[in-house]
């Protein structure tokens, strides 16, 4: 299956006047997360970052609304301004790394606290 990716921006800093505009965003905070099925099981991995913008005057403006549309907007500035080519290849390595390990963690048992134990499976076909 293919990887799917998803924006999320759960903030965006703003200065209140600039310029001669209101709401002048110069930070979004932003999530990229890429997820995969493979076996039943979804993985996924995330860039959690943030990106900077300078409105100068003259420049085109839009203004910040609360709504799906404007959020299109911001993801369009970060599709314009991020390296998305770099940002998937690092997701699909860390997606892939999930789905088949090639490194594992080794303990001396008597240095380490024993892991915490899982729940079983339970079978409710009685």
């Amino acid at each position: 299956m293919a990887i799917i990716y998803k924006w999320e921006i759960p903030q965006m800093n703003a200065h209140i006047q600039s310029e001669g505009e209101d709401n002048v965003i110069y930070t979004v905070h932003f999530r990229y997360t890429g997820s995969e099925e493979s076996g039943g099981i979804t993985y996924s991995s995330t860039n959690i970052g943030t990106q900077s913008y300078t409105y100068v005057t003259g420049d085109p403006f839009t203004p910040y609304e609360n709504t799906e549309a404007f959020e299109a907007v911001v993801i369009g500035w970060l599709e314009g301004s991020l390296d998305i080519a770099s940002m998937q290849a690092s997701i699909t390595k860390n997606i892939e790394a999930q789905i088949t390990p090639v490194n594992e963690d080794l303990y001396f048992s008597w240095q380490t606290p024993p892991l915490p134990a899982y729940p079983t499976e339970v079978n409710d076909e009685e």
